[in-house]
C-alpha cells in the first residue's frame, strides 16, 4: 500500500491557503478602489474660514485638513506655537481657542468658524510681556525653551480655570500635559504659583548656596 507524503500535502494545502488569501485581499482593493469615483481620486477639498487669531480678522482658504497647528505654523507664520509630538501628547502646540486651552495639533482649523485662537505671540501687550512670562524669565522656568510658549500658554489657562490658587499637587496635576525634557518642572510651578499668588514673587536661585570645592567635606 503506498502512503502520501505528509510533508508534501502540508505544503500543497500551506500554498492553497496563501494562494487564497492574497486573491481575497487583492478582490477587497479593487472593490474599495471601484467605489471611490474617479473624478474625487486624489482631490483635495479647501475650505474657506473665518477666525479671529491674536485679534486680528482672518479670512484663510486653507486644506478642509488642515490642522490647527499647522494653520498657524505654516498659513500665517506663527512659529512661537511648536509641533512637538504631533499626537496630543506633549502640550507643546497649546494655544487658547476663546479662552479655553487646546492642543492645536489635533484641532481641525475647519471646525473653528469665527473662533477667537490665542497664541503665545498674543498674550503680551506690545513691549510689556505677560506677567507669566514675567514669571518664568525670573523663576528660570526652562533650557532649551521648546516647550516655554506651550507651558506659559497652559500656565495662563490654569490659573483662569482656578487650579493654580490651591496647594501645589493640584497645580502640578493640572500642568502635567505639558512635558518638558530638560525637566524644569520645580522653576515652571514657582512661576505659576507666583503669579496665582499663593507664594510671594521672588527668584527661586536666591536660596540656592554657592560653595566652592574647597569647602566641600572630605
Amino acid at each position: 500500500m503506498k502512503f502520501e507524503d505528509p510533508f508534501k500535502r502540508r505544503e500543497f494545502l500551506k500554498g492553497v491557503g496563501v494562494a487564497t488569501a492574497a486573491s481575497s485581499l487583492q478582490l477587497n482593493v479593487v472593490a474599495q478602489e471601484s467605489s471611490v469615483p474617479t473624478s474625487l481620486a486624489g482631490q483635495r477639498f479647501s475650505t474657506d474660514l473665518s477666525l479671529t487669531i491674536n485679534d486680528q480678522q482672518k479670512q484663510v482658504s486653507i486644506d478642509s485638513r488642515t490642522t490647527l497647528l499647522d494653520l498657524l505654523r505654516e498659513n500665517e507664520g506663527l512659529t512661537g506655537t511648536k509641533k512637538g509630538c504631533d499626537h496630543g501628547a506633549c502640550g507643546a502646540c497649546t494655544v487658547h481657542i476663546d479662552g479655553k486651552r487646546v492642543l492645536s495639533c489635533l484641532t481641525l482649523a475647519a471646525t473653528l468658524e469665527g473662533a477667537a485662537v490665542t497664541t503665545i505671540e498674543g498674550v503680551s501687550s506690545g513691549e510689556s510681556l505677560h506677567p507669566m512670562q514675567e514669571a518664568f524669565l525670573r523663576c528660570d522656568a526652562f533650557q532649551c525653551g521648546y516647550c516655554t510658549p506651550g507651558q506659559i500658554m497652559s500656565a495662563i489657562a490654569c490659573i483662569d480655570e482656578g487650579h493654580a490658587s490651591g496647594g501645589a499637587e493640584e497645580t502640578r496635576e493640572w500642568m502635567s500635559g505639558n512635558l518638558c525634557r530638560c525637566s524644569a518642572y520645580p522653576n515652571i510651578l514657582a512661576a505659576v504659583r507666583q503669579v496665582a499668588g499663593v507664594i510671594a514673587v521672588a527668584d527661586p536661585a536666591e536660596r540656592a548656596i554657592a560653595i566652592s570645592l574647597q569647602e566641600v567635606p572630605s
